[in-house]
């Protein structure tokens, strides 16, 4: 695990300077505090930031092939190369070391660009090939690893990180004004765009390969399209099969010459994860939870029963509300973008709190996206029925009357808040309106043209586009295709928060819920075995029937509660809408102040329940302060969090 970054120039002559290289690496040193390396040759230059895990005495990047023509920086782990390395050494290539990052330099003597169809695990990496003179970057299938890039037609900078891009002399950070209505609706960008001008990302299961002669060739290698089984199978195959997949996954990621743990909420995923850590370790393992003052948000009675039932060493950290709006700057600037879940800081907190113990954790991310583990799915489902016959029976002209009667009735927050989330608020005929703002937008794209500014407005861009792509390229029946459409979508997303969050504690975390195989095998999994009324993931429910208690398999899904509609009952409101409100914030001629000011007065008086948007606005207007102002400093006392509930 580490982190990378580097410069090509398109033009042999060109040099690329040591010193600029060095402070690209040095902004991301909290990805490797263990170590650094360089690689500088004409217009060439590869840097790395590591954090030891694997081969620590010898495991020093970059690293090279035997004849020294071919070098790599690498982030992230491979789980297959003790195998990888039997077969490499009998076709006659050379190890000085125990790496895995050596395997993958050996693969691509070996086969080239087909290298990574090889590979078994998490990765981003760049390979300067001095024999061809091309620069050759992957990353892993599912993107559990980030890679950035930005390439101008003269010089090709890459990191882990976005920062360390923006490091680099004359590069501004500038903010791609056509992706703020995608912010908007969803809290982030899907594709290959970022919030940032010029700057994209390798997507996941894609190489990039780039000589001094052209443009970068991008090339899928890996898509989930695996047809579901046509002849079903009995329900106990899939169970017993999905069992002996995840125990497999799950040992192969223990792989650490490195203390290693595991986060453990109390939820379903993580306590599988622990419990199966625990039955293959054979030994006390280490769990790390993470919890709020508030009891009611905190799943740590759950996490703790877990532990003392799988007889971890467990240990807990409580976030106060303090806590959490004075990191949630610092954070931001980790992310480089705005954060989309509050969850995140949580999930830096408990990160933490585990490097002072271990330096690998495992982590239950990637069940829910896989084996339909959110209610959404189901009562997407459940809706999609329904709308059928409703569309069928009622005219259009009187369901858009029920629908603006719903909307303007004098409801509830609670009540409006669930009616909206039924067919009768949404219009079946439209995808985006059925699916995206049921369950993922903050604004709609029909609210833009209040809230935006005209100028705003004019070059605010689609708002559906990048989620909509892999819904079309989907196929299938409904589920699996919502299931495809996240894991190209929302999953990329959550991964990168975990990536950033526990980099930004020094610590590798990995997700065996992701492991390529068992992904594999889920998605040949039909619909009738994985939702059962209201609820998903029975598949996992009943394969670790033997591990855990029985409440902890089948209790509620809480999924990572945050006291935020809490916090958003005392004064901390206040202190926010002052800062959307004030001149700094207007002066950006985004938001018209009227509907900002409104959004406030409708949560305050309790008619609406507007705490997504808030956190949405809060987030974006700390973002553009911390990463395109450089102002990290007054950014952290913004939003005072010492006023009294």
């Amino acid at each position: 695990m580490c982190g990378i970054c580097g410069i090509f120039f398109a033009n042999r002559e060109w040099r690329v300077q040591g010193d600029v290289l060095a402070r690209m690496n040095r902004r991301i040193v909290h990805r490797g505090p263990d170590d650094e390396g360089f690689f500088v040759e004409e217009n060439v230059g590869l840097a790395m930031r590591r954090l030891s895990i694997i081969d620590v005495k010898s495991g020093h990047q970059p690293l090279a092939n035997e004849n020294r023509d071919v070098w790599i920086v690498f982030n992230g782990e491979i789980y297959n190369h003790a195998e990888l390395r039997e077969d490499l050494e009998a076709r006659g290539h050379q190890y000085r070391t125990r790496s895995d990052t050596e395997t993958i330099v050996h693969l691509y003597e070996e086969y080239g660009s087909d290298c990574v169809m090889h590979l078994r695990g998490m990765f981003a990496f760049v390979i300067w090939d001095r024999r061809k003179r091309v620069l050759f970057a992957a990353r892993d299938r599912l993107g559990i690893k980030p890679f950035y890039y930005r390439w101008d037609g003269k010089s090709f900078l890459f990191g882990s990180e976005i920062k360390t891009i923006l490091t680099y002399p004359g590069v501004d950070a500038e903010f791609d004004r056509g992706r703020l209505a995608e912010y908007l609706t969803f809290g982030y960008v899907t594709g290959p765009q970022t919030m940032y001008s010029g700057i994209r990302k390798l997507m996941p299961g894609h190489t990039l390969e780039l000589s001094e002669r052209g443009e970068p060739k991008i090339t899928r290698y890996w898509d989930l399209v695996v047809p579901v089984d046509e002849l079903p199978r009995e329900h106990s195959y899939y169970v017993k099969n999905y069992r002996e997949k995840l125990e497999s996954a799950v040992g192969s990621h223990l792989m650490s010459d490195v203390p290693l743990g595991v986060f453990l909420s109390g939820g379903l995923d993580s306590s599988a994860v622990a419990a199966l850590t625990a039955k293959i370790r054979g030994d006390k393992i280490q769990t790390f939870a993470v919890g709020y003052g508030e009891e009611e948000f905190s799943e740590l009675p759950y996490a703790r029963q877990v532990a003392a039932h799988i007889h971890s060493d467990h240990h807990e950290v409580r976030l106060s509300r303090g806590e959490f709006f004075d990191s949630l700057p610092r954070l931001i600037w980790h992310e480089d973008e705005p954060i989309v879940w509050p969850s995140s800081v949580s999930l830096y907190y408990v990160a933490r709190l585990a490097r002072e113990r271990v330096t690998v954790v495992l982590t239950g991310e990637g069940s829910d996206e896989t084996l339909a583990g959110y209610t959404r799915y189901a009562w997407t489902l459940l809706n999609s029925k329904m709308d059928r016959t409703y569309r069928a029976t009622t005219p259009a002209f009187l369901r858009r009357w029920l629908r603006q009667g719903i909307a303007s009735a004098p409801l509830s927050a609670s009540l409006h808040r669930k009616l909206e989330h039924t067919f009768l608020m949404r219009d079946g005929a439209s995808w985006p309106s059925f699916y995206f703002d049921n369950f993922y937008s903050a604004f709609s794209d029909a609210e833009f043209s209040e809230l935006l500014t005209p100028e705003a407005l004019r070059s605010a861009g689609p708002a559906y586009d990048g989620s909509m792509e892999p819904w079309e390229h989907s196929s299938g029946d409904l589920l699996h295709r919502l299931l495809y459409t996240d894991i190209n979508s929302y999953l990329i997303e959550l991964l990168m928060k975990q990536d950033q969050m526990s980099m930004a504690a020094s610590i590798e975390s990995r997700v065996p819920f992701l492991d390529h195989p068992l992904v594999e095998f889920t998605a040949r999994i039909p619909a009738s075995h994985q939702i059962k009324g209201m609820a998903g993931k029975f598949i996992l429910k009943e394969a670790v029937e033997d591990l855990l208690p029985h409440d902890i398999i089948y209790r509620k899904k809480m999924g990572f509660p945050t006291p935020w509609a809490y916090w958003l009952a005392g004064p901390q409101l206040q202190q926010i809408e002052t800062l959307l409100t004030g001149p700094r914030s207007t002066a950006r001629g985004l938001f018209r102040p009227e509907v900002i000011s409104r959004i406030f007065a409708e949560h305050r008086a309790g008619h609406r329940d507007h705490g997504n948007r808030i956190w949405r606005l809060l987030n974006f207007e700390l973002w553009q302060r911390a990463c395109l102002e450089g102002d990290l400093e007054s950014t952290t006392t913004a939003v005072p969090a010492n006023a009294a509930i």
